[in-house]
């Protein structure tokens, strides 16, 4: 038996669970939280990691990353355990959100990423490369969540984790509600000098925005090999910038492990650090003001209007005017087939595709909801 093996077994709850505390005993018992925890297993290969840069290129190259507040993160990984906490917009977040942290200097996290992510060659990148942990989404086997939540804890002894709390990507373009899964596996986890570093990324243009907004909401786990492929169509003449904002550590301390409300008021302030945090770029603005049609100096003022709106709230805005707005997304848009701009004029050609974009920023507006 290994080192690891036997610090999973001898955690409590392992323990229970073996000695039948739900129903199950024995061989059989031990048999299933051995499965799982070999499912889970991960190793970072840094000097890989950091190689995979070259391979990827292609589409790298067509995502200039900019991060922010970058100090945040620099100071917590010199003098915690950290947990960076995320709202999920692409599959390129994977990609981008650690790069970001590697440039800095932070050696990448173990990333927790659905177990749809690992089939395949990328599977095996993952398992023996990225390090990134599989998570078996909405499973209620006690087996596995007992398991789940032993090896965060022996992993954070050793490594930083990387986590979306709201589970997998926004379809509607919203920040989504927080799951407290992980968040919890965190906190049980016996570490000391752990703190959740809320960080938010936003895109000028999401890879996928065609394919999230045309289904809307998740109704069921596709191959990702599926969406590989359309991720690969919608790539052509792709470019997009980043923004990855960090923002300040929240200590686990004085909150009560037992107690349900706790972890929820947790959740909730990581979930409005997040949203706070969240980059208002030019291409969110013109959506959440566009009308199905509208003139440049009509879209421009309600523009101005919301900036004053986002500003009064603290927002991350990206741009001082409504025309600085408009002469940064509307191209992006038209090449994309969102709008068709005529002179002095715009109209909407892809409407859900707008709506995903205008919900991206609606928690920020005072009003509540998308202006659509």
């Amino acid at each position: 038996m290994d080192k690891l093996t036997a610090a999973i077994l001898a955690h409590e709850d392992v323990a229970s669970y073996l000695s039948g505390s739900h129903g199950i005993t024995g061989d059989a018992a031990r048999e299933r939280v051995i499965t799982y925890l070999e499912e889970l297993r991960t190793t970072q290969r840094y000097e890989l990691y950091r190689a995979l840069e070259y391979p990827l290129y292609p589409i790298l190259r067509k995502i200039e990353r900019v991060g922010e507040n970058v100090a945040n993160a620099v100071d917590a990984a010199k003098q915690h355990r950290v947990v960076y906490a995320s709202n999920h917009k692409s599959h390129t977040d994977y990609l981008v959100e650690p790069l970001v942290l590697d440039d800095a200097g932070i050696r990448p996290p173990i990333i927790a990423a659905g177990i749809n992510l690992f089939g395949g060659p990328l599977g095996l990148i993952h398992k023996h490369v990225t390090g990134a942990l599989p998570i078996r989404r909405n499973t209620k086997d006690p087996a596995y969540l007992i398991t789940l939540k032993a090896y965060v804890g022996e992993l954070l002894r050793e490594h930083d984790l990387f986590f979306y709390p709201e589970g997998g990507r926004s379809y509607s373009g919203e920040l989504k509600s927080l799951k407290t899964g992980l968040l919890s596996a965190v906190m049980q986890s016996g570490v000391s000098n752990v703190v959740v570093l809320p960080t938010a990324i936003a895109y000028d243009l999401v890879l996928e925005d065609h394919i999230l907004s045309r289904q809307g909401k998740k109704r069921r786990q596709r191959p990702f090999s599926r969406e590989l492929a359309e991720m690969v169509r919608f790539a052509v003449g792709y470019r997009s910038r980043a923004f990855v904002t960090f923002g300040r550590p929240i200590s686990l301390d004085g909150y009560d492990l037992s107690s349900r409300r706790a972890m929820i008021g947790l959740s909730r302030l990581i979930g409005t650090a997040v949203g706070r945090l969240y980059k208002v770029l030019p291409t969110a603005l013109l959506a959440a003001c566009m009308r199905p049609s509208m003139t440049r100096s009509d879209l421009e003022g309600r523009i101005d209007s919301m900036l004053d709106t986002l500003r009064a709230t603290g927002a991350n805005v990206a741009v001082q005017s409504g025309k600085e707005a408009v002469e940064l997304a509307a191209e992006p848009f038209e090449a994309r087939g969102i709008l068709v701009v005529e002179p002095g004029r715009f109209r909407v050609r892809e409407r859900h595709v707008l709506r995903y974009y205008a919900r991206s920023i609606s928690h920020l507006l005072t009003a509540g909801g998308s202006t659509h």
